[in-house]
């Protein structure tokens, strides 16, 4: 179930109430979510169920991993991935972080680490091919995320945004998105703002199919994808 809880610290959600903006595309973006990623699923079903067995038998943990994050008018919700990391993940990050200034600075900046020490041998597979997200597909007909939008962030990265959170905020978070399809992890935090920004204030649902499209090589070649 989605959450309609805001953080009282945060000023980025103190401008923007519950329905006060509809999620840009209206009904043919909606339309277009819900028939894309049903039939993905489809499709992806046998790859699902073996990618759920390799989670599984990897180690015994869970095979989803469910993530607190930001969603279309700061609703949160759930981000679904089968589970990259080790089940004391919190705690392996901050003991590298402490032990590591360079990997500190890079996830000050980035909120990512290229050599995660995090990620088991299987998910760093499932995230080099970017395999980790099809469950969010599940997020997506739910009415939780869009095929195409900003790349769901989490309350303390929304403050990275500033004034341009609002995009952020009047779409629902996309499975993939600009992106993605122009560097990803190899671009800097403010490009990824700056194509959130553009991508919102000029979409259309012909530059949604170009995206898909473009996804597809992007996630063959893994380009920028750790």
């Amino acid at each position: 179930m989605k959450s309609a809880t805001r953080s009282a610290s945060s000023p980025y959600f103190t401008t923007i109430e519950a329905g006060a903006h509809r999620p840009i595309g209206g009904i043919s973006k909606r339309g277009f979510d819900i028939a894309a990623a049903s039939l993905a699923l489809v499709v992806f079903s046998p790859i699902f169920l073996l990618l759920m067995a390799l989670v599984k038998f990897s180690d015994g943990g869970s095979v989803f991993y469910g993530h607190r994050r930001v969603g279309h008018n700061g609703r949160f919700f759930k981000c679904l991935k089968f589970r990259t990391m080790a089940p004391n993940a919190d705690r392996i990050l901050q003991d590298h972080l402490r032990k590591n200034p360079k990997a500190y600075e890079e996830w000050q900046a980035t909120r990512k680490l290229q050599d995660d020490p995090r990620v088991t041998v299987v998910g760093s597979v499932l995230r080099k091919l970017s395999l980790d997200e099809l469950p969010q597909l599940l997020n997506i007909i739910r009415g939780d995320m869009s095929v195409v939008g900003p790349r769901p962030v989490v309350e303390d990265e929304l403050e990275l945004y500033e004034n341009s959170a609002v995009y952020y905020l009047k779409s629902r978070p996309g499975l993939t998105g600009l992106w993605q399809v122009s560097g990803r992890n190899d671009v800097s935090y403010a490009a990824r703002i700056a194509f959130d920004t553009h991508y919102v204030t000029n979409w259309s649902l012909i530059n949604d199919v170009v995206i898909v499209a473009k996804t597809i090589p992007a996630v063959c070649l893994s380009r920028g994808s750790y």
